[in-house]
């Protein structure tokens, strides 16, 4: 039976996160904790293929206490086991330090049960690096796909998976070998509703508490602050545009006119466009 661990992270809600006016730090006081909107793609990815080959689909999160409370929703959705790794040491983790301390676990984790797949979301929406899952894959050494659409098809036997990943290009059709590290787009699924059973279980069942000592971390110099190198000097939410919309009337409501109306309006008020346009076209 394939084993599939599952990264997710705990996230404040974007749509409602304040910056404070005077020390530029984001303000999460009564703001909404959530599920990452990218990991929950990676987990319903995960279930599927659990309900399609067969799987045991663990889903880890390294955060505070209270991150304890995305892992049981996890659980209602369907995995199988979850584990919180939390410890004071890993404050002020960047995504360096993050990734070495997740690799680490997940690492614990395999020498209980072999893990076949990981999956993450592209990214987080605190953060929107996407470094942390290629982070874990260089870590582990797994085959990294980033960026996938869809799972193709997962052959436990000849220990393969194929998958179709998004490019610039259209869409690339890989195959690789197991143990892989995948990432998720958005899109690429639809989180399901969590079943009465799940929520029962997820209710009752012991979510475990990994310090940096059961997560195999010996040496703190590579997590939380010390084994960050990246500095944030300021956070700042962007000024508020102060330009009015223009009106522009045509003499008819015929479309022709109305663009050449654009257009001559555009020229006139930014003529470097007009002398781009005829340097092209020449």
């Amino acid at each position: 039976m394939l084993h599939i661990v599952v990264c997710i992270k705990q996230v404040p809600d974007s749509a409602q996160i304040r910056v404070h006016p005077v020390t530029n730090t984001i303000m999460r006081q009564g703001v909404p904790a959530i599920i990452n909107p990218y990991d929950l793609y990676a987990l319903e990815e995960a279930l599927r293929i659990k309900d399609k080959f067969g799987a045991y689909v663990t889903v880890i999160t390294m955060g505070p206490p209270q991150a304890e409370n995305a892992l049981r929703k996890a659980l209602s959705f369907g995995a199988d086991d979850a584990i919180l790794v939390t410890d004071r040491a890993f404050a002020g983790a960047d995504t360096l330090a993050t990734s070495f301390a997740l690799a680490s676990a997940i690492g614990q984790i395999e020498k209980n049960m072999p893990v076949d797949l990981v999956f993450c979301g592209k990214q987080t929406i605190d953060g929107d690096t996407a470094q942390v899952g290629p982070g874990i894959a260089k870590r582990l050494e797994l085959e990294l796909l980033t960026y996938i659409s869809s799972i193709e098809s997962v052959n436990a036997a000849k220990r393969e998976i194929v998958v179709q990943r998004r490019s610039e290009g259209g869409v690339q059709v890989l195959k690789t070998r197991l143990p892989s590290l995948i990432t998720m787009l958005e899109g690429s699924n639809e989180m399901r509703f969590a079943t009465m059973p799940n929520m029962i279980r997820a209710a009752k069942t012991k979510v475990s508490r990994w310090d940096r000592v059961a997560a195999g971390i010996e040496d703190v110099s590579n997590i939380g602050l010390k084994g960050s190198p990246t500095v944030v000097s300021k956070v700042f939410a962007p000024s508020p545009k102060t330009v009015k919309a223009e009106m522009v009337q045509t003499e008819s409501n015929d479309p022709q006119d109305l663009a050449a109306s654009l257009l001559m309006r555009m020229f006139t008020k930014f003529p470097q466009v007009r002398e781009e346009i005829a340097r092209s076209a020449n």
